[in-house]
Formats: structure tokens, sequence, C-alpha cells
């Protein structure tokens, strides 16, 4: 009944198994065997060398891939409703030690080259104005839409050709690796990404994220970083754990792949009422207050997206028999 947020969903068990097995006594911090294996691991995963670090939240590894990417005087290009911009309480201003945030607009919350390069042509390249060092998209975007190989390379082309670091905040990238049916490098660095926030709390996960560079000098620091940042734990082969479990023999496709079937029932069943396409495991849609007042009283939870509107999230542990009371309820508003 609860369509709240992914974040609530339970912990898969066998990423639970993967942290019980991980409890045993091992060097601290970072130096244990499990953390050791995730540069391989991920490696193998994106089908080239990458450098990877375990963090607690998706936050951390936002702060941590700009950071690397853009220095303090410089700026960031993102859309306006970029989880960076509005839901971090301004901590990549505060880790990057100032780097502004530069808005851009597109819909569905998604970035083209074409509103992109409005904003840096807007930009005078003098004293007076910070420049861009770096941008960062969202897949899936904070509307649920995706982004496909195609249209992250042309980001990319325009990335290289100004200079431009490439992140992308990857909390639901499980959920657009699915709905593309691309590969993970296909998705990044092949297309010119050069820092991914790799998300697992959303996907069944229960206190780990990755930050993975494609470009391995970037994390030069980053490890010093992480630390001063409060975010290296003394224990975190248990992080490193929920990571190398999440992706062992694909669960965390098979994750991603049950909670955008069931967004895709729920969007069946509102089908006029949507906001934006469904792609991934978000749906927005348009309900009266009234409306959402008696979807409430038949106890589903979910979260009111401005006036009018509602946002259903879907969690990988939601299968059709918890999607199709939902599904009966919206045919019947």
């Amino acid at each position: 009944m609860r369509f709240f947020s992914d974040n609530a969903a339970p912990v898969h068990p066998r990423v639970l198994d993967a942290m019980l097995a991980a409890n045993e006594q091992d060097t601290a911090y970072d130096g244990d065997r499990w953390s050791k294996r995730l540069d391989a691991r991920l490696g193998e995963l994106f089908e080239r060398e990458v450098r990877a670090f375990w963090v607690p939240t998706g936050t951390a590894a936002n702060c941590l891939a700009l950071t690397a990417l853009c220095p303090p005087h410089g700026g960031v290009v993102c859309h306006r409703d970029a989880h960076i911009q509005n839901d971090e309480g301004g901590a990549p201003e505060f880790f990057t030690h100032g780097a502004k945030l530069m808005l851009a607009d597109g819909e569905g919350a998604k970035l083209t080259p074409d509103g992109i390069a409005e904003v840096l042509d807007a930009i005078a390249n003098d004293v007076h104005r910070v420049q861009p060092h770096a941008l960062s998209i969202t897949n899936a975007t904070e509307y649920g839409r995706v982004y496909r190989p195609d249209e992250v390379a042309a980001i990319g082309r325009l990335a290289a050709a100004r200079g431009l670091g490439f992140h992308m905040d990857g909390a639901r990238f499980a959920n657009a690796v699915v709905a593309t049916g691309a590969s993970p490098a296909e998705l990044t660095w092949r297309a010119g990404v050069d820092a991914l926030s790799f998300g697992f709390v959303k996907n069944g996960g229960m206190s780990a994220e990755a930050l993975v560079f494609f470009r391995p000098e970037l994390a030069a620091a980053t490890a010093q970083r992480r630390k001063r940042g409060a975010m290296l734990l003394s224990k975190g082969r248990f992080l490193a754990a929920q990571i190398l479990g999440h992706l062992d023999d694909d669960l965390w496709l098979d994750c991603a792949r049950g909670a955008n079937a069931g967004a895709a029932l729920l969007a069946e069943a509102a089908a006029g009422r949507l906001v934006h396409p469904v792609e991934a495991n978000e749906v927005f849609l348009r309900v009266t207050p009234d409306e959402a007042a008696a979807l409430r009283a038949q106890g589903f939870d979910f979260y009111d997206w401005g006036p009018g509107e509602a946002r259903l999230v879907v969690s990988w542990d939601q299968g059709a028999d918890a999607i199709r009371p939902l599904a009966d309820a919206l045919r019947r508003l």
C-alpha cells in the first residue's frame, strides 16, 4: 500500500546475506578484502578499468564526484529540477567549497545539448563570471525519464568540446539500464561520462552507494576527501559487501526490472492522468485533492507533487499482487 518512496523499501534478503557473510574480523576502513574487490568487480561490469569507492549516501557520491570535476571557483551545469539543486541541502556547494550550480531547462528534467549550450553561451569569458567546469545529468531523472545512449553521447560530445567534466547521478541507474536495454558501459563512459553515482539503496540496498570514476586519475584526492568529509566508515566491508552482493547474478537488474514493470501497470491504469511518460519506476499523475484523499482513505501512501499532482514510486519488492489494488483504485477514480 506504500508508494511514497523506494528509499523506504525493505533491504533485499540477499543483500542482508552478503552483509552477514562479511560479519567477521578483517582490516578496518577500506582495506578489507570486500572493499578491495570493488575496482575489479565494477571494472568487469563496465568493461574497462575504473576506480570505485563505497559511500553511505547518494549525496556523498554526487558531492565527491563534483568535487573531483569542478574547482571551488567553477560552475556545474544541471537541470533546475536536479536532485543536486533541490534536494541535497546545499551539500554540492558545501563539499566543492563554493562551486556554483548553473541551472538549465529541459522537458521531464532531461538536459539536451541545446539547453546546455544556451546556458554556456550566456556566460562571458571574463573574471566577473563564474566559468563552467562540469555538467551533471540524472538517469533516471527526477520525473522518471531516462536518457538513452545516444542522448547521453550527444551531451558527452558537447562536454568534451567545451572542456567540461561529465557526471551522471545514477540514484536509479539500474532502472535506466533496464528501461533502455543498454549496457552499463553504453550508458556511461562510452557516451562520455567521467563519473557515476551508482545507486543501490533505492534498489534493495541498505546503506551503500558506489562512486565510479571512469577516468581513474580523477580519483586521486577522493579517498582523502571521503575521510575529511566524515564518510570513511571503520567497518566499510559491510558497504562493499552490499554492493558486491547486489551485483551477483544481476540481482540489481532483477530488482529494477520488477519495479519498472510495476510502474508500467500503474501507468496503464492511470493513462489519462499521466503528467510524464512512465519509463522507469516513478509515476506522476494528476489528481484532485478529493481524489488524493480518497486514495489515502483506502490506505495508499504517496507523495503530493505540487498542486493537483501526485508521485507514485514502485519498489523492488512490489509485485503484481501489490500493484493491483492501487491500479484498481486508480481506474475507479
